[in-house]
């Protein structure tokens, strides 16, 4: 089975490098699907969690990015990420608390809370997005 080298970077390592069958991830001009010898590409990439197939399993392998940007040659696929995590490295009940307060501040401001004319919608949002790309990279259920 032919496979491609992917290599996962955040700012203070390599997160995750391997051999690979199949990398899909969510850019922000949609869902990508990248196979060996894929044509050349950059493409920036919002916070998911992305799919990793690897040769010969069923099963997929989850990895959280919190953004960044993805390369692809025929050979490699390098992303570059703000942040990244494999499920094994991930607190679930911080992620939980993350997920509940980028919620609430979300809520609050929708509300017209008085206390809310502070908050960075865009930060909330995007706060809220992180945590879920970590619950779904754990496989861990929160409301949507």
């Amino acid at each position: 089975m032919a496979t491609i080298k992917l290599e996962v970077v955040s700012p203070d390592r390599v997160v995750y490098a391997n051999d690979i069958a199949m990398l899909i991830v969510r850019s922000t001009a949609g869902e990508l699907g990248i196979l060996p010898k894929h044509a050349p590409l950059v493409t920036g990439l919002i916070p998911h969690a992305m799919r990793v197939k690897l040769p010969g399993e069923s099963e997929e392998r989850l990895l959280a990015v919190a953004g960044g940007f993805m390369e692809v040659t025929p050979e490699k696929i390098t992303v570059l990420a703000s942040a990244a995590e494999e499920p094994e490295a991930i607190d679930v009940n911080r992620a939980q608390r993350a997920y509940q307060r980028a919620k609430e501040r979300i809520a609050a401001f929708h509300q017209s809370v008085p206390e809310s004319t502070d908050i960075d919608m865009g930060r909330a949002e995007l706060a809220l997005q992180r945590a879920k790309a970590r619950l779904m990279a754990t496989k861990t259920h929160f409301d949507d």
